[in-house]
């Protein structure tokens, strides 16, 4: 159910305010330290961020896929490693347990992923078994009420803090393809769950990555997330709404770089005149605008339609592909007008532009979008 128009305003009302008031004067800080401040994830938890997409039955907020997306928009201003922190409680870590779980397995750990007690990762990616999701080799064999895990994940965000995992691995061996794959929700901790040491990365410094082995982990078969062999389905259904999220995300990053544009344009004197004069910078903020509002606008009307109760596969798909390929373009020509300034790391520009990389690559890469939305269109008739 939608929030009524006056809540949800005094919602994104909050979330702006928290991000411009707590969030953006300590960017810097969180990169060079490579941490956000416990206190700040403290403020996040009371303020409900770590819920958004939880039934309120269990505690969350509720939101529906467009309120969802305009909170993105609003997080979206700020370093994406602040979203980060609680972004897989609110995605890929949660959604297959709302979408997929028995009432059980909600009761048992929905509230406490709504309320931030537990942190979740979603483990899919493998060294050999990235775009290729339905390549996951990592096994889970069935050995009496129990499921034994032998594997090694890549690049899983939040794995070093997480306390349950939902985790793709191949419960038929003997079929290569999506069909052999299911779901586990496998819990922080268990003897012989390996968790790496964070990598280094290019951007969103403060948001860790981790690659998660598996040694002979024993995971209850109640632990199963639907039936087996459906993993495959979990994770694409998931997707689908992480790709809106992130989406909504990439137009948020984007709106705030155009407004810091137009800003120092207006302020930076070149050849005895404002360079917000010049016609070449006055263009890049046009075809940034313009691109900003056409995302938008694509990830807005299909976060309308998934709540509609319509497929949406290809519009999201569609909408992560274009929205992440805008931001880099957008942040690219920030770059170009701040010039010199864009390059040094005083006014945040270089490290928006190094954290936006990512958003073409997770949730799927663009190349994976292109191949969806032609199937889709092929499937579909054109």
């Amino acid at each position: 159910m939608a929030l009524d128009l006056e809540t949800r305003d005094q919602l994104l009302d909050m979330v702006a305010r928290f991000v411009a008031e707590r969030l953006r004067p300590i960017e810097a800080k969180v990169a060079e330290d490579d941490a956000v401040p416990q206190d700040v994830i403290d403020e996040m938890k009371s303020l409900g961020l770590f819920g958004l997409s939880i039934p309120e039955e269990f505690g969350g907020l509720g939101l529906n896929m467009e309120e969802e997306c305009l909170v993105g928009v609003e997080l979206g201003r700020t370093s994406p490693a602040f979203r980060s922190a609680f972004g897989t409680n609110v995605g890929i870590g949660s959604q297959g347990l709302v979408m997929f779980g028995t009432d059980e397995q909600k009761a048992k750990w929905l509230p406490g992923i709504a309320s931030g007690e537990i942190i979740t990762s979603f483990a899919l990616t493998e060294p050999e078994a990235g775009s290729d999701s339905a390549s996951v080799r990592t096994l889970a064999i069935r050995d009496g009420d129990e499921y034994v895990l032998n594997g090694s994940k890549r690049y899983i965000t939040n794995a070093g803090k997480a306390s349950l995992f939902t985790v793709m691995a191949r419960s038929n061996p003997d079929s290569k393809g999506g069909s052999g794959v299911s779901a586990f929700l496998v819990p922080g901790g268990l003897p012989g769950l390996i968790v790496s040491k964070p990598e280094k990365k290019m951007g969103q410094q403060g948001a860790h990555i981790h690659d998660v082995t598996f040694d002979n982990v024993r995971v209850p078969a109640w632990n199963r997330l639907g039936e087996e062999g459906e993993g495959f389905k979990v994770a694409m259904q998931v997707l689908d709404r992480g790709r809106l999220h992130i989406a909504a995300v990439c137009v948020g990053v984007a709106e705030r770089l155009i407004k810091d544009c137009v800003a120092y344009a207006g302020e930076r004197k070149q050849f005895g005149q404002a360079i917000s004069s010049f016609q070449m910078v006055q263009a890049m903020i046009a075809d940034s605008k313009t691109e900003a509002l056409a995302a938008k606008a694509l990830v807005m009307e299909t976060a309308r339609k998934r709540d509609a109760g319509q497929g949406v596969t290809l519009e999201a798909a569609a909408s992560k592909l274009f929205a992440s390929e805008m931001v880099g373009r957008v942040a690219d020509r920030a770059v170009q007008i701040f010039g010199g300034a864009g390059y040094v790391a005083d006014y945040g520009i270089e490290r928006l532009y190094r954290d936006v990389r990512i958003f073409r690559i997770y949730e799927g890469t663009s190349q994976i979008q292109q191949i969806v939305i032609a199937r889709e269109t092929m499937k579909q008739g054109g």
